[in-house]
C-alpha cells in the first residue's frame, strides 16, 4: 500500500525530472530516485493519474502531461529560464511559466487559421493578443483530458 509520503515523492521526482531535464521520468527512474521499485512507482502513477495529478498515455505507465507540462510534444511551446518545455494546452502554458514563476515566451499557432500565436508573461503580467477559447466545459474536462 502506498503511502501519502511516497505519493508526494514520486510527484515531486517527476516535476523534478521535467524541470530540470525536460524530459518525463519513467516509472523505473522515478522508482530509483525515490528508493522505490518500479512496480511501487507504478501503483504510484496509477494513483495520482487517478487523482488526475498526472495523465498517464494508454494502456501504458508512459506520462502524456503532469499538467502544466506535457511529457510529448505538442502545439504550445513555452520558452523560460533559457530552456523550453510543451504544454498540454493554450491554458497549461500559462501555467509553465507559473509553475517556473518565470517569465515565458509561447509559441502556438490559432486553432482556426493556422496562424502563429505569440504571447507569454513578462514581469507578471500577460502579454500578446491571443484568445483561449475553450470547447468544453470545465465541469467537463476530465471525461476526455487529452481532447480537451
Amino acid at each position: 500500500m502506498r503511502s501519502d509520503s511516497t505519493l508526494q515523492a514520486v510527484r515531486t521526482a517527476i516535476y523534478e525530472a521535467i524541470v530540470e531535464r525536460g524530459v518525463a521520468p519513467s516509472a523505473a527512474q522515478v522508482g530509483a530516485s525515490c528508493g522505490i521499485s518500479k512496480a511501487e512507482a507504478e501503483e504510484a502513477f496509477t494513483a495520482l493519474a487517478d487523482a488526475h495529478v498526472i495523465i498517464l498515455q494508454p494502456s501504458s505507465f508512459d506520462l502524456w502531461a503532469a499538467p502544466p507540462f506535457a511529457a510529448v510534444p505538442t502545439g504550445f511551446r513555452v520558452e523560460a529560464r533559457g530552456r523550453s518545455w510543451s504544454a498540454p494546452c493554450a491554458w497549461d502554458s500559462f501555467g509553465v511559466a507559473a509553475a517556473l514563476h518565470a517569465d515565458a515566451n509561447i509559441s502556438a499557432s490559432c486553432g482556426w487559421s493556422g496562424e502563429p500565436v505569440e504571447c507569454g508573461v513578462r514581469g507578471g503580467r500577460v502579454f500578446g493578443g491571443a484568445v483561449i477559447h475553450l470547447l468544453v466545459p470545465a465541469a467537463h474536462f476530465w471525461d476526455d483530458i487529452v481532447y480537451t
